[in-house]
């Protein structure tokens, strides 16, 4: 070989899930890991989810293309913090992406990061902003540690030394309301949630988009929108080959246009472009669900954070 020609990156391709430490449980639901290099550049979109974002970045920064808020600039982040939303990002990479992402209850915010989740409703800020030096320290502490364990470990300990009493506490109405959310798949209405938490119609209201930065209805709108999207994203990377009329019914949607519209508003495009341009590649498309010819796949870091096994990506 020539000097001259370039020397190919060699391809790494890993994921990691781990289980937060006992004391961060109530609050966090999984770690996933993610590394890959020598890959296509590409792009995708960070969808609504009933969690919070958080990143610790590894070799390489995040960098944002467009935040759910059009206002907000472009940036990279070292480590991000984003709050719950009802619009997509889009985020892309140049053939290299690394980092551990939390997924983040609103319930668990005042804890671990210092306030309610309803301050960072709908924007992504610098870890420093809400972690101070803490955000830089946990990046350093895991870019030491050889492998998926002893990074997550990293995050154990140093998050767990950040909660304290109960003056973080979450009233007990705003959460009751926000696990029957969650119970539901997204189908309990405002008024069921008053009635069991005891407060009215709109004291919920208020007091849960405060807490959570999203009221009742739009938390529900984004807890079915994210039950949908992960069963369609599983049957796009198994090979099944589902309907759109079979997974509006399941999931609480009238009918197949009322999913479809909410997909369009929520992912920023219509189901079958979204399962197109980042999974029909893998695995062949969907029945009744990616047009013809429509086949660009990209590797998925989000998705594949959504649903790795330990050590491989889906």
């Amino acid at each position: 070989m020539r000097r001259s020609e370039a020397v190919a990156q060699p391809l790494v391709d890993e994921s990691a899930r781990g289980a937060p430490a006992p004391a961060l449980r109530p609050f966090v639901a999984w770690y996933s890991g993610y590394r890959q290099a020598g890959v296509p550049p590409a792009q995708h979109r960070g969808l609504p989810s009933p969690y919070l974002t958080v990143i610790f970045t590894l070799d390489d920064p995040l960098v944002i293309a467009r935040h759910v808020d059009p206002r907000q600039p472009p940036g990279s982040y070292r480590a991000l913090v984003g709050g719950l939303h009802t619009s997509p990002a889009l985020i892309t990479h140049d053939g290299r992406q690394s980092g551990v992402q939390l997924r983040l209850s609103p319930l668990g915010a005042r804890a671990l990061l210092g306030m309610p989740a309803g301050e960072l409703a709908g924007i992504d800020v610098n870890g420093t902003d809400v972690l101070g030096a803490l955000a830089d320290e946990i990046v350093e502490r895991m870019r030491e540690e050889p492998d998926w364990p002893g990074r997550f470990a990293v995050i154990d300990r140093m998050l767990s030394a950040r909660l304290g009493g109960d003056g973080h506490a979450v009233s007990p109405e705003v959460g009751q309301a926000w696990r029957l959310l969650l119970a539901s798949g997204g189908v309990s209405n405002v008024s069921a949630l008053a009635a069991e938490t005891g407060w009215s119609d709109r004291h919920l209201r208020s007091r849960f988009r405060e807490e959570t930065g999203l009221t009742p209805k739009a938390a529900a709108r984004v807890i079915r929108f994210d039950r949908a999207r992960r069963r369609l994203q599983a049957q796009a990377t198994s090979g099944q080959q589902p309907s759109l009329a079979s997974l509006a019914a399941d999931h609480g949607y009238y009918d197949q246009a009322h999913l479809a519209r909410e997909f369009r508003e929520l992912a920023g495009c219509p189901p079958s472009v979204w399962v197109a341009s980042e999974f029909a590649e893998r695995r062949g498309g969907l029945k009744g669900v990616v047009p013809p010819g429509a086949s660009r796949v990209f590797r998925n870091v989000q998705a594949a954070r959504d649903g790795a096994m330990a050590g491989s990506f889906t």
